[in-house]
């Protein structure tokens, strides 16, 4: 993934996906209670919006991302829900519009960033296919919650080919941010993509093995499911143990979502 410029693009492709869904809703629909307990649709774009603006800053200036990591180190707890409330407190028009702006503005120094960089983030260090990555795997997880309170089915593209990816790659900070030792040795992962295609991962002939529709393994990682509601499937205790935990998204373990009808 030397050349950013294919998820660069599949990220605006994703935005603009989403975008095209929250335009069209009035005042009311946007303050909408989503998934995501205590959020609306407003916060969940306000939280595109912030994280954007956050990518931005990492990007084009390493020295001001680094007043952000303090900011979220002196509130960890709620330093993500703050800065969706703020901006899910703005006008549905005003938000939308700075959303755009900070999108395009990210797009825009992705696109420009030179080759081989690698900027600052809340978890490890990411190139510039990494974040945009990081992004689209964002965009498609908010955007679930808001289609989902709006009911709107969104097909699966093969998109998630890079979400599916930084999940794998994730596997190892998803056990730190449990306070696990990640295990020792690789992992097969083989995927099923949306038109029937197999994504593979690892060793070809590794014992521990993780399989099944690459939809139900971004779902999982970015805990937008339970793992019971997903037609997963592993081989070996450590990989079992992995899809407990698997989180594709910097910053601590989130309580994820309950089974299917759970509390219904």
């Amino acid at each position: 993934m030397s050349d950013p410029t294919p998820v660069i693009d599949d990220l605006r492709e994703e935005s603009e996906e989403l975008d095209a869904l929250v335009a069209r809703l009035s005042p009311e629909e946007w303050r909408l209670a989503t998934p995501a307990p205590g959020w609306t649709i407003a916060h969940q774009i306000a939280h595109l919006a912030w994280t954007d603006r956050a990518a931005l800053v990492a990007v084009t200036d390493e020295e001001g991302f680094g007043a952000l990591v303090e900011q979220a180190l002196a509130a960890p707890d709620r330093y993500v829900d703050d800065g969706a409330e703020e901006g899910a407190r703005r006008e549905p028009a005003e938000l939308l519009a700075a959303w755009r702006e900070g999108r395009n503005a990210l797009d825009k120094a992705l696109r420009a960033s030179p080759p081989g960089a690698r900027f600052p983030w809340y978890g490890p260090p990411m190139a510039a296919a990494s974040m945009a990555t990081a992004r689209l795997m964002e965009t498609w997880a908010h955007g679930l919650d808001v289609a989902d309170t709006l009911g709107v089915t969104r097909p699966p593209t093969d998109r998630l080919r890079h979400i599916a990816r930084i999940g794998v790659r994730a596997r190892d900070f998803a056990h730190a941010a449990h306070g696990l030792t990640p295990p020792a040795e690789q992992f097969r992962v083989e995927l099923t993509g949306p038109g029937g295609e197999l994504w593979t991962y690892g060793p070809e002939d590794a014992p521990q093995r993780v399989t099944g529709p690459a939809l139900d393994f971004c779902l999982l990682a970015t805990q937008r499911a339970h793992r019971a509601d997903l037609a997963l499937t592993t081989e070996g205790p450590d990989a079992d143990r992995w899809l407990d935990i698997a989180q594709a998204f910097a910053g601590p373990p989130g309580a994820g979502r309950p089974p299917r009808g759970e509390g219904q």
